[in-house]
């Protein structure tokens, strides 16, 4: 159930200095438009891709995937433009045509020797990312950094460090995709659709709903005392009859008629960590989750959106209701949550920003991102798909991931980060 991989060995990574990879065509200079689901998750993301063939060294690597990106950032041109804030003070792209940055590095140690990546390790992993030296904020950081660094063994690491700005799960995944194809030689299955005023703010703005979840919440718990403690990072995976008792579970003592996979296990991590953190019962506690919005604006997002299209929903309650009442009532939240994203509900979300600038609030708050249904195992440069593939770290305390894992995809592995004491008992309520 549990990966306690814990790691002794020390990887040791050389790195050459950085270059920058322009698109192989010039792209018009513009400042690019960011709407306002592109503002609030301005976060670097880090992952890490392992490759390796039997019959085919990795010599190349390096050279084919550099060509193969300033072939691609001719259609994603944004990508090798910086940011900058725009006369309105929000986050926009100068396509300035700088270009991407790019690192080879060379390991010390074979592929092997690494182990499994499920876990979040950001001191092992977190070298086979380029950090740029320096930076202060995230105006200084290129919106994408690629480091491919050569293991002994003839594998190699594809790390890449992504601004969350630039698109979410489901459009860097076809990015990392459309990547390979190019460095395949093969056209393009989805072409970029870059035009992202179709989610501007309306003129004048229309709040039509409350936005609880930029809700400020008190600590009454004093869980900032509990962060002070060592973090422990782990990853719970869950396989299908696993999951299936669960679901069922979360039908138990209520009047459910369905639940999703997803909403069982939001529910049951909720559940587990709110026990886990000690929660008083009178303190009000809040799930927020990302719901992939594409299909649910009308007219829906087109095909290869460029840009983030999701949504953030949530459910809140105080930590005795969870806590008390069968899993079936934080299934319901859940639900609830869910059925709330609609197209006007996500107009007024980006309305609401436009009008107050407000970010989300992570007091007294888990954020579930769930990756489990992007396919980037899939990803193919010329040397098959990756052995495995994962995020460095979270990038927040708050953070849980959900990824799919094994061959099938039919089970999910949770990551966490806790202090210590609570990963005790967190780790005793996964013993199903």
């Amino acid at each position: 159930m549990e990966n306690t991989h814990e790691t002794k060995f020390e990887l040791m990574v050389k790195k050459e200095e950085p270059t920058l990879v322009p698109p192989v065509e010039e792209r018009e200079k513009d400042l690019y438009f960011l709407s306002n689901l592109d503002q609030n998750i301005a976060v670097i993301v880090q992952t890490v891709y392992c490759f390796k063939d039997e019959n085919k060294g990795n010599e190349t690597a390096s050279q084919v995937i550099k060509e193969a990106l300033a072939k691609i950032l001719v259609d994603y041109y944004p990508l090798a433009g910086r940011l900058t804030i725009s006369s309105e003070g929000k986050l926009i792209v100068d396509c300035s045509g700088e270009g991407a940055v790019f690192v080879d590095a060379v390991a010390d140690c074979e592929l092997k020797d690494i182990g499994d990546i499920t876990k979040p390790d950001p001191l092992t992993l977190g070298k086979l990312v380029y950090t740029i030296p320096g930076a202060k904020n995230i105006l200084e950081i290129p919106p994408l950094v690629a480091q491919v660094t050569r293991f002994k063994c003839g594998g190699f690491v594809l790390g890449l460090a992504m601004n969350h700005c630039m698109f979410d799960g489901l459009g860097a995944m076809e990015f990392v995709n459309s990547w390979g194809e190019a460095a395949r030689g093969l056209p393009l299955t989805i072409k970029p659709f870059l035009d992202r005023s179709i989610l501007k703010a309306r003129d004048p703005p229309k709040v039509e709903f409350p936005h609880d979840e930029f809700e400020e919440i008190e600590d009454i718990s004093k869980t900032h005392e509990l962060y002070q403690q060592e973090m422990l990072y782990r990853s719970f995976c869950f396989g299908p009859e696993q999951l299936d008792h669960i679901k069922a579970m979360g039908m138990e003592g209520g009047g459910l008629e369905r639940c999703t996979t997803f909403e069982a296990l939001s529910a049951f991590v909720w559940k587990a960590r709110t026990r886990a953190l000690q929660l008083r019962p009178d303190q009000r506690t809040k799930l927020l989750f990302a719901v992939d919005g594409r299909s649910r604006f009308v007219p829906p997002l087109p095909k290869g959106y460029f840009g983030n299209g999701i949504v953030l929903t949530n459910s809140a309650c105080n930590a005795g209701e969870i806590l008390e009442n069968p899993l079936s009532f934080t299934v319901e939240l859940v639900q609830k949550a869910v059925d709330m994203v609609t197209d006007s509900c996500m107009r007024s979300a980006i309305d609401y920003f436009e009008v107050t600038r407000a970010r989300p609030s992570l007091t007294a708050t888990l954020l579930i991102t769930t990756w489990s249904r992007l396919s980037f195992h899939t990803t193919d440069f010329g040397w098959g798909e990756p052995q495995q593939s994962g995020p460095v770290t979270l990038p927040e305390k708050e953070v849980i991931l959900f990824l799919s894992h094994g061959r099938e995809r039919k089970s999910i592995n949770v990551l966490l980060g806790l202090p210590a004491s609570a990963m005790k008992t967190f780790q005793d309520l996964m013993l199903m």
